[in-house]
């Protein structure tokens, strides 16, 4: 009898943002003209503006960074601008045509490897791999991958002594799965994983979202040699849905009288985003 080959999950998750890579309509110009790549990260960092903040990219001059899943390129091409040594490795065929587009146009460059995270260290040339990175970045995409832990170990072996690890992770409770937990009618916490997967994306039907909370972070890096030196939650989206779909910012009704203050708070206490921050200490492998 005949076994039938079943998709792994992982060319589930290739294909999905293959279809669809993120931020892709962040703007209705041209894709791969200047004034396209202008749109999409002033519209990115409008809406999420911690990400700036948090990257810091003017520290990593002259540094050697990883960007692990670079998507469309706009965090890259920042590293570049700054005068990082940057090498990015993504999963998406798509997205990674999309960057080196990116790079070509405003004449910068870095090392560009398509592939699956979990398998960096078949990735990279074994030179890349002795000198290590001071900085391994990776924004909302770890927690894409069927095996995220495969990741965390590797990046455990390629961060320098002290080196630093700065990735964003889907947060386990937020303001997100409460709002969509309301719109499915869901009381239920114990289908919490099963709404976020069904919504944790523009494109509905992401194969593989996973969700943390800090105590699970801290456990996970512990593990690897890796201390977090700071975890706090960020992002709530406040715009309405279907008006931002359309390119404009309009606030839902339940922010509009809501202080500047108490939306901060609001984000810090149930942000769909946990940014972490953490320093690899050799020592203690």
């Amino acid at each position: 009898m005949k076994t039938l080959n079943k998709r792994c999950l992982t060319e589930e998750i290739q294909e999905y943002w293959d279809r669809r890579p993120c931020n892709i309509k962040h703007s209705s110009k041209q894709v791969g003209t200047t004034e396209y790549f202008n749109e999409v990260e002033e519209r990115k960092y409008f809406v999420e503006p911690h990400i700036p903040l948090f990257a810091e990219f003017p520290k990593w001059k002259n540094k050697r960074v990883l960007e692990i899943g670079c998507g469309i390129g706009t965090d890259s091409v920042n590293f570049a601008r700054h005068g990082a040594d940057l090498t990015c490795i993504e999963l998406s065929k798509e997205s990674l045509n999309i960057t080196k587009q990116r790079f070509k146009k405003f004449g910068l460059s870095a090392n560009f490897y398509l592939g699956n995270a979990e398998n960096l260290l078949s990735l990279l040339p074994e030179e890349e791999i002795a000198k290590g990175y001071d900085l391994i970045y990776s924004f909302g995409v770890i927690h894409h991958a069927e095996y995220p832990e495969k990741i965390f170990e590797n990046i455990s072996h390629l961060l320098k002594n002290k080196g630093e690890l700065r990735c964003m992770l889907y947060s386990k409770y937020s303001f997100k799965l409460f709002d969509f937990m309301h719109l499915e009618s869901i009381w239920d916490f114990s289908k919490s994983d099963e709404i976020i997967q069904k919504f944790a994306e523009a494109q509905v039907g992401c194969p593989r979202a996973s969700t943390y909370t800090f105590s699970d972070i801290k456990e996970i890096l512990s593990t690897k040699g890796i201390n977090v030196k700071k975890i706090w939650k960020d992002h709530v989206f406040k715009y309405d849905i279907p008006s931002y779909i359309q390119k404009k910012y309009v606030t839902r009704d339940c922010f509009k009288n809501m202080s500047d203050a108490d939306y901060r708070s609001l984000c810090e206490e149930m942000g769909w985003h946990t940014m972490v921050i953490a320093e690899a200490d050799k020592n203690e492998l």
